[in-house]
């Protein structure tokens, strides 16, 4: 099969159209994920008497399953992203109002259930589903002046906050808000009610504060260290310092050894320790060519609902990378956010693939332009 402009199969001119930049990038990510994985997963399987390659073997299952949802969802075009979001986000409120109800307990929050055996996070998948669902929402409002898009982008954020807030996970409350903000504010939202939902958003975080004892806890370990527990932070610090500016080598970082959530939540501090300063930074730039190459791609972009669905995707993108890193080096107060592709995970990991597939879907162009 010839790989070449003329050839008009459903691959060839998904080939000729995808970001392929874009496309490498996410690669990238996805295979150091794999190696950090590796990396930093073992000591943690053995605390917990599991077999060494436990979560290797089980993240490397979700990345195959994330890199080809990615991949069949970017092939798709707006209409039929728009309508399968619409599902996707009806269908994790339910199971959402059914983690409340029936959802499994860890760390005092309730935000897994179990589906034919299988653990599923609903939020991470509604996450993707509610910025196309909320740019929909906000292009209607433009192109109808009978649209009541703006109260109803509030009623969906009201209700998805809620639904968060209760389990609790104000992690993830907080990405949706920042996106969802966004979104608005690209959307052509008055100042004066940009200013409103601002004062909301520092009301909230106040009430978080004031509201949930491990959210006032992190915050005042974050203000005051000596004032409680910050072993995850003091032992993520010390493997970047170890780590240096090449890293001790794959394999001999000895922090992941006694830092609990190594392959998940401080993944990073495990590529700091062991391939060092350049490699973190490395990531770091990858993340932030995602970004920006995808804001990019749609600066010229006439469909607002395709401006507004990839803004939202990335900023969740780009929030949680962010959130995550800063967390490592002690930028922020610590946050139980997965670094996306790097951190081991079931739905985080297909979850952002989703968001990816929907990104390059949408930042494609037309077949035969340059």
């Amino acid at each position: 099969m010839r790989l070449d402009r003329t050839n008009t199969s459903v691959f060839g001119r998904w080939w000729w159209t995808v970001d392929r930049l874009n496309l490498f990038a996410l690669l990238l990510l996805i295979g150091i994920g794999a190696i950090l994985v590796t990396a930093g997963s073992p000591p943690v399987a053995k605390r917990l008497d599991l077999p060494p390659f436990y979560f290797v073997h089980r993240h490397e299952v979700f990345l195959l399953i994330g890199l080809a949802v990615m991949l069949l969802i970017s092939m798709l075009s707006p209409t039929v992203i728009r309508r399968l979001a619409v599902l996707g986000f009806c269908a994790s409120l339910v199971l959402m109002v059914l983690v409340l109800l029936i959802g499994g307990q860890a760390k005092g929050a309730h935000r897994w259930v179990d589906i034919a055996g299988v653990s599923i996070q609903p939020s991470e998948f509604m996450k993707p589903c509610f910025a196309v669902v909320m740019a929909w929402v906000c292009a209607e409002n433009h192109r109808r002046v009978d649209f009541p898009g703006y109260r109803i982008a509030i009623g969906l954020y009201l209700l998805v906050a809620a639904l968060l807030v209760m389990q609790p996970d104000i992690g993830m409350t907080l990405t949706v808000s920042v996106m969802w903000a966004m979104q608005l504010f690209l959307a052509g939202l008055p100042f004066f009610w940009v200013f409103v939902i601002a004062g909301f958003g520092v009301a909230g975080i106040f009430g978080a504060y004031h509201m949930f004892p491990h959210v006032a806890k992190r915050i005042n370990n974050f203000l005051d260290p000596s004032a409680g527990d910050n072993y995850q932070i003091g032992r993520s610090l010390e493997a970047f310092r170890n780590g240096g500016l090449l890293g001790r080598g794959p394999g001999e970082g000895e922090i992941k050894q006694v830092l609990p959530d190594s392959h998940t939540d401080f993944i990073f501090a495990v590529a700091g320790e062991e391939f060092g300063v350049l490699v973190c930074l490395i990531i770091l730039g990858l993340f932030a060519f995602v970004l920006l190459r995808g804001l990019s791609r749609v600066r010229n972009e006439n469909d607002l609902f395709v401006v507004l669905a990839v803004v939202g995707v990335l900023v969740q993108f780009g929030f949680q990378a962010v959130v995550n890193m800063g967390v490592a080096v002690n930028l922020f107060p610590a946050k139980g956010m997965t670094l996306p592709f790097l951190s081991y995970g079931g739905s985080s990991v297909i979850a952002i693939a989703l968001g990816m597939g929907i990104m390059l879907a949408l930042t494609r162009r037309k077949f035969g332009k340059q």
